[in-house]
């Protein structure tokens, strides 16, 4: 089987690197992939847009697309799949707004009455700053962002920073922005595989979005992760099923939105029970790292079936225990990424698994630095503990000039 995975990043070599090891061993290859994953996927360079992609499918006799990036996405990858008759597993270009539209996603949760927090829709400053009627307020931006059109603003000051980031300097382009009530509680997130009415459960996760220890400084695209079946008690993992997940997989077949992919539910455990806070149409990053060594079984095949509607659960298991990903940025990250500092002591992690996301190789075949966040280190456990203590003794093993990590990955929010 031969199989192509869409992206560039950390995600996207967790995806190659548990379609490895699957016992179906498909040949992989990556748009446009990197240096750092193309000893188990082939890059696939200078193809413009979707419909290209399928053309150059067709010509190599690609029988699986797998979508990583959003941004494929909601350009409609798997629809330009589908014309050329190739399985995808993506969601349509219309199913995709979920991710690709804030404002969309907040319509359809209301539309069926999945939980989720008040919003009010602004489109210029002034209306924005007069929809914030206390602190903290969250602000979003409605397109895609890379993970960063978010702002949690616990001052005026920082509401001001954001509203002239979007509005003045336009850094992420022209959209809308929703002011969302602040909903406190510790989060999560859920992924499922999904195919029509039918979806797997994979193992739930929480990622650390502030740049700092103790949630503090910017937000990024994410600095950590953990994963665990343990992370939810039965109670609430059913509570989340029955009153969020299958509401929304109902709400796509009441709105014919076809969808066949990865959805991320990202949740927060309030006092009054578990409310979205967004979709994503694929896996998250930085929490793919984390989940996917949670799996056994051959992912390939299982990726296979659903992207043709059917997903044979029994396939794949999912280890009980634990996994710790740890974020390697750059030393100016979130503001801008970092380039060409030469990363040392990759080959002296024997027992982690590397996931790179921003690297390449120099003119003396070493790997440096070219992106904002750099690498991820993964390490499983059959205790938090003992998975968090394993990941960061494999990290100290790395190094960069200016390399920023967390320190509290693992351990802030379980007290």
């Amino acid at each position: 089987m031969k199989i192509l995975i869409v992206g560039k990043g950390g995600r996207e070599h967790a995806l190659a690197r548990a379609l490895s090891d699957s016992p179906s061993s498909p040949e992989l290859f990556a748009c446009p992939g990197s240096e750092g994953m193309s000893a188990l996927a082939t890059p696939v360079t200078d193809i413009p847009n979707p419909a290209a992609l399928t053309v150059w499918m067709k010509q190599q006799g690609i029988d699986l697309c797998v979508a990583g990036e959003e941004a494929w996405l909601a350009l409609g990858l798997a629809d330009e799949c589908e014309k050329a008759g190739i399985p995808c597993f993506g969601p349509f270009q219309e199913a995709a707004q979920l991710e690709s539209s804030k404002i969309y996603a907040k319509e359809f949760m209301t539309r069926h009455n999945v939980p989720t927090g008040g919003f009010e829709v602004v489109d210029n400053a002034a209306d924005c700053r007069a929809a914030v009627k206390s602190y903290p307020t969250v602000l979003k931006y409605n397109g895609l962002a890379a993970g960063k059109g978010v702002a949690v603003c616990t001052t005026e000051a920082e509401m001001e920073e954001f509203v002239k980031m979007v509005f003045e300097d336009k850094q992420f382009g022209e959209d809308r922005v929703f002011v969302e009530e602040f909903l406190d509680g510790k989060e999560v997130s859920v992924i499922c595989a999904v195919a029509g009415d039918d979806y797997q459960y994979f193992t739930p996760a929480r990622d650390y979005k502030r740049l700092k220890e103790n949630d503090l400084g910017p937000n990024t695209g994410g600095m950590g992760a953990v994963a665990s079946r343990r992370l939810l008690d039965p109670e609430m993992a059913e509570r989340i099923e029955k009153t969020i997940i299958q509401p929304t997989v109902d709400g796509l077949k009441k709105d014919n939105l076809r969808y066949c992919g990865f959805l991320y539910w990202g949740i927060i455990l309030t006092k009054e029970g578990p409310k979205v806070l967004e979709f994503n149409c694929r896996f998250g990053d930085p929490e793919a790292q984390a989940v996917l060594p949670l799996v056994e079984g051959d992912f390939a095949e299982f990726l296979f079936q659903a992207a043709q509607g059917k997903l044979n659960a029994g396939l794949l298991k999912f280890h009980e225990g634990w996994s710790i990903t740890l974020v390697m940025a750059s030393k100016d990250y979130p503001a801008k990424g970092g380039s060409g500092d030469v990363i040392s002591g990759l080959d002296d992690v024997k027992e982690g698994r590397v996931y790179h996301a921003g690297t390449r190789l120099n003119d003396e075949g070493a790997f440096e630095t070219n992106g904002g966040r750099i690498l991820t280190v993964s390490r499983t456990g059959n205790t938090r503990e003992e998975a968090r203590d394993a990941a960061y003794a494999e990290l100290k093993k790395i190094s960069f000039d200016g390399a920023q990590i967390r320190t509290d990955i693992g351990t802030l929010h379980f007290e």
